[in-house]
C-alpha cells in the first residue's frame, strides 16, 4: 500500500481504539446517570442526529475543500469536545441534558469526518486494491473501536469515570497530527458543489439507490436493536460492567474475521453473493441474540453479526468508490449516508420504547424480522442489478 495510505490507517486505528474506550464508557456513563431505557436511547440517538441533519451540507464541505485538511481539523475539534466532558464528570457536573449535547456534537463531527475518509480512499490508492484497502480500514476500525477500546473502557470507567473520557480526547490528538503529516490533495473539486447534484447521480443509479434504501432500514433496525444492549447484559444478565466491554471485543472479533477475508470471498463468490448472505445472517442473528440464554450465546451471535457487517460495509463502498466520480463522490456520499443512517435516531428512540414497554430482549428479534423482510422486498431490485455490475 502506499505511504499515505498506511499514515490514514495508523491514524485510523489509533483514532478507534479511542473510540471504542467511548463507545463502551459512554453507555455506561449514561446509566449511572439513568437507568430508564429512553434517557440512555436518547444519549445514542443524539449521537446519530446530525447525519439526518448535516449529511447533506458535509458532503458539499467535502468536495470543495481539501479532504485531509478537513479531516485532520475535525479530529482536533473532537479531542476539544471529549475534552470538556472528561473535565464535566471530574468536577461532577454531568447530566443526561448535557450528555445529549455533546453526544450530539461529537456526531456532528463525525458526519463531515466518514465522508472526507471515504472519499478520499480512491486518490490514495488504486481502484484494483480498493476492496484490500476498506478491508484493511474496517479491520483498523473494528479492532479499536470493538476489540481492545471496549474492554479499556469498562476497566477504566470501573477505575474512575474521567479515565475513558481523557485517552479518547488523546487518541484524536494523536490521530489529527498524523493525518496532518499527509500531503494535502487539492484544494477540492472545481465547480459549485451543489448538493442537488449528488443527490441526482444517486437517484440515476438503481443499484446503490437500492442499496441506500435497504441500509436505511438495515441501520434503523440496528439502532433500535442495540441501543439497549448495555440495559440487556446488566439487568437481563445480570452482568457487571466489564463483560459488557468484553461482549463488544466479541462482536469485534467476527468483524475482524471479516476483514481480512474480505478480498478473498468477494474472489471466490462476487458481490452479489457476500451482500446477500450478509444481509439474512444478520437478520437472523438479531433473532438469535435476542433468545439468548446466556453471554456465551450473546457474545457468538454478535461476533456473527459482527463478520456480516464487516462484509456489507466494504462490499458496498467499494461499489460506491468504483461507480461514483471523485469529483462527485462527497456528495454522492452524503446523500447515500442520509438515506442510510438518517433513521438511526428514530431507530434508537423506537428501541429506548420497545425496551421500556415490552422488554428489554423484545427489540432484537422485532430488528431481525424487519430485516428479513427488507431483504425479501429489495431481492427483485438487487438480484437483476448486481447481476449487471461487473467486479
Amino acid at each position: 500500500m502506499p505511504r499515505d495510505y498506511r499514515r490514514l490507517w495508523n491514524a485510523t486505528g489509533i483514532d478507534n481504539l479511542g473510540n471504542g474506550v467511548f463507545t463502551a464508557a459512554l453507555p455506561l456513563l449514561a446509566v449511572a446517570l439513568s437507568r430508564d431505557p429512553r434517557d440512555v436511547a436518547l444519549v445514542s440517538a443524539a449521537t446519530y442526529l446530525p447525519w439526518l441533519l448535516l449529511s447533506l451540507t458535509a458532503g458539499a464541505v467535502v468536495d470543495r475543500v481539501d479532504r485531509i485538511t478537513l479531516m485532520w481539523r475535525t479530529q482536533a475539534l473532537q479531542a476539544l469536545v471529549v475534552g470538556v466532558l472528561a473535565a464535566l464528570v471530574s468536577a461532577e457536573a454531568i447530566s443526561v441534558p448535557l450528555l445529549v449535547v455533546l453526544a450530539f456534537a461529537l456526531g456532528a463531527c463525525d458526519v463531515f469526518y466518514d465522508n472526507a475518509a471515504q472519499a478520499v480512499l480512491p486518490d490514495l490508492v488504486p481502484k484494483d486494491l480498493l476492496h484490500k484497502a476498506n478491508g484493511s480500514q474496517q479491520v483498523a476500525l473494528i479492532v479499536g473501536r470493538q476489540f481492545v477500546g471496549p474492554p479499556l473502557g469498562s476497566l477504566f470507567f470501573a477505575l474512575a469515570w474521567t479515565l475513558p473520557f481523557a485517552l479518547d480526547a488523546a487518541s484524536f490528538v494523536v490521530a489529527a497530527a498524523l493525518l496532518a503529516r499527509i500531503p494535502k490533495l487539492g484544494g477540492g473539486h472545481t465547480g459549485s458543489a451543489k448538493v442537488l447534484d449528488g443527490l441526482r447521480w444517486l437517484k440515476g443509479h438503481r443499484l446503490l439507490r437500492a442499496l441506500a434504501l435497504l441500509l436505511g432500514v438495515n441501520t434503523f433496525c440496528g439502532q433500535l436493536a442495540n441501543v439497549t444492549l448495555v440495559l440487556f447484559v446488566t439487568d437481563a444478565l445480570r452482568l457487571g460492567a466489564g463483560t459488557f466491554g468484553l461482549l463488544l471485543a466479541g462482536a469485534a472479533v467476527g468483524g475482524v474475521l471479516g476483514g481480512v477475508t474480505i478480498s478473498w470471498l468477494v474472489a471466490r463468490i462476487g458481490d452479489l453473493r457476500a451482500l446477500l448472505a450478509s444481509l439474512a445472517v444478520n437478520a437472523v442473528a438479531f433473532v438469535g441474540i435476542g433468545f439468548s440464554p446466556n453471554v456465551f450465546a450473546v457474545g457468538a451471535f454478535l461476533a456473527v453479526s459482527g463478520f456480516a457487517t464487516t462484509v456489507w460495509n466494504v462490499v458496498s463502498a467499494g461499489l460506491r468508490q468504483r461507480n461514483v466520480p471523485s469529483s462527485l463522490l462527497g456528495r454522492v456520499n452524503s446523500v447515500y449516508r442520509l438515506l442510510g443512517w438518517g433513521l438511526m435516531p428514530l431507530g434508537a428512540l423506537t428501541g429506548g420504547l420497545l425496551a421500556h414497554r415490552f422488554g428489554i430482549r423484545v427489540p432484537y428479534p422485532v430488528a431481525g424480522i424487519v430485516r428479513g423482510l427488507a431483504l425479501v422486498v429489495a431481492l427483485p431490485v438487487l438480484i437483476p442489478a448486481l447481476r449487471a455490475t461487473p467486479r
